[in-house]
């Protein structure tokens, strides 16, 4: 499927390594995918006497995360990537809506006087594919990023395994953020949708439609 893109895929953060606001550091330290959107639809409505009592003094606790987790498995979503290390960050993560909510991140830090980049999933990197770190000089640009991400985690190998040739439910089953680079949502569905082989209308469909 072939359309015209308007995403700047040269576009280059200045950093991922500068002073973040009390909101956005809390939130990048909440693992959990369900857990971290009630956390940001709590800040957006200003209630913040409900993020203090869902967090706690210390966080979220082991206990309570298993204790969500027996609930629904949604709750698993995000629960047992690795911890970042000293220094480290969250660059970008792509959320399956999966039953245990999958996620793979990408974490970055500086070193060696540059960047070091790593893919992480839930599962020991067993979901990873290809080259799962990466060193730059500068940050990558989003086109850099998106190929360097959807290399090491193949998310469009995962959507034809449970979905065939459905773009339709593809589009539904994922979604990528960053607080880095806004357009990296957009960008990989326009990859998925250029992937996708448009669908030839069946015998049928047109009378469906009419009804």
């Amino acid at each position: 499927m072939h359309f015209e893109s308007h995403i700047d895929l040269g576009y280059r953060p200045a950093t991922y390594f500068r002073p973040q606001h009390l909101e956005r550091y809390l939130l990048s330290q909440v693992k959990g995918a369900v857990l971290r959107r009630r956390l940001q639809a709590l800040f957006d409505a200003g209630r913040h006497d409900e993020v203090r009592a869902l967090l706690g003094a210390n966080g979220i606790s082991a206990a309570e995360c298993k204790a969500m987790e027996s609930v629904h498995p949604m709750f698993m979503g995000g629960n047992y990537l690795p911890d970042t290390e000293r220094g480290e960050v969250e660059i970008a993560r792509v959320s399956l809506a999966s039953v245990t909510g999958d996620v793979t991140c990408v974490y970055a830090r500086p070193r060696d006087g540059g960047i070091h980049y790593r893919v992480v999933d839930e599962y020991g990197g067993d979901t990873l594919q290809g080259p799962a770190e990466a060193w730059s000089a500068e940050p990558m640009t989003l086109g850099e990023f998106t190929d360097f991400f959807l290399r090491a985690w193949p998310l469009i190998a995962v959507l034809e395994m449970n979905f065939g040739d459905d773009l339709e439910e593809a589009l539904w089953f994922f979604s990528a953020s960053s607080d880095f680079y806004p357009d990296l949502d957009a960008l990989c569905r326009e990859r998925v949708i250029a992937h996708f082989p448009e669908r030839v209308p069946e015998e049928g469909d047109a009378e469906d439609d009419e009804e």
